[in-house]
């Protein structure tokens, strides 16, 4: 069967480290939608989402625009498409999981493919920036409910972090203390990335109705992708990460996919854009079975 993709648009930059990555949705939506149609699948441009020039609160705005997501990214899923949902910096999760969570008849399942933990709340973040805050959103644990970002729609049981390598305690204790699964760059490298993303795979599908994949470009090496707002030493191998990728479209209850935090500014080159097309026509065009376009190596040439 043909899938149907949406590809949605979160071009804000409030939360991150640098305002740039708001036009990543400008400039990789039209990289992307060649390759997927020409791997067989049926896109449709969803709405770009921007911030509302008159609002000059940032906890405001990224309340009321994951809202704006979470209801396009609903309809989407109603209408048989899988929500694509292309940042942005990372507080668009917050809008891309509540939306994924309505639409489902159970429980959602999350693989979180970071550098980071994106675990803060208000009263532990070092620095403010929101971007450093969703997963603590999606797991209920804002510790100010003043602007109802904190949705409370994934288990800690079925989330599993993977390529962690830059945190503070506060967001390490918070996590373990919920339970949830990560899995640092050490591990990542001493067992290899296919048996860790299976056994996050394992915990983000292990008794859930759906489960999704989301991706900060900065988990890449940042030699490989450096157009990012806050890189970090180390990382996943690009090409790895989208061979362990290949095999997401395939298995049953894929909800949705978001992939963030690509800044067009830092990439005069395309390097870093190249990259994140590859991820995710790996994880939306799966392995070959006759697609023209769908390779077991993918790689795309803007």
């Amino acid at each position: 069967m043909q899938r149907q993709i949406e590809l949605i648009g979160a071009a804000w930059g409030l939360g991150g480290a640098d305002p740039g990555c708001a036009q990543a949705p400008e400039a990789l939506i039209p990289l992307l939608v060649p390759p997927l149609e020409r791997c067989g699948a049926n896109v449709m441009l969803g709405p770009v989402l921007h911030p509302p020039a008159a609002e000059r609160r940032k906890e405001v705005a990224v309340s009321k625009l994951c809202s704006m997501l979470a209801a396009a990214v609903a309809e989407a899923m109603r209408q048989g498409r899988l929500p694509c949902v292309i940042g942005g910096d990372h507080t668009c999760a917050g809008g891309t999981w509540t939306g994924v969570a309505r639409m489902l008849r159970g429980e959602l399942g999350l693989v979180w493919i970071d550098a980071h933990m994106d675990s803060h709340t208000p009263s532990t973040s070092h620095t403010g920036r929101l971007h450093g805050m969703p997963l603590a959103w999606l797991l209920g644990q804002a510790d100010d409910a003043l602007y109802g970002l904190a949705t409370g729609v994934v288990d800690p049981d079925r989330v599993a972090l993977i390529g962690v390598r830059s945190y503070e305690p506060e967001e390490k204790q918070r996590l373990d203390r919920l339970g949830v699964r990560v899995f640092h760059i050490e591990e990542v490298q001493t067992r290899g990335l296919d048996t860790v993303f299976a056994d996050a795979m394992s915990i983000a599908t292990r008794g859930s109705a759906g489960f999704g994949i989301s991706i900060d470009l900065d988990a890449v090496t940042p030699e490989e992708a450096p157009g990012v707002g806050t890189p970090v030493p180390d990382g996943i191998a690009g090409a790895e990460l989208a061979r362990v990728l290949l095999s997401v479209g395939e298995r049953p209850g894929f909800a949705g996919i978001e992939l963030v935090e690509y800044l067009p500014r830092l990439d005069p080159d395309g390097r870093s854009a190249r990259v994140a097309i590859d991820l995710l026509l790996a994880a939306l065009c799966g392995r070959p079975h006759g697609r023209a376009g769908a390779r077991e190596n993918p790689q795309v040439i803007p």
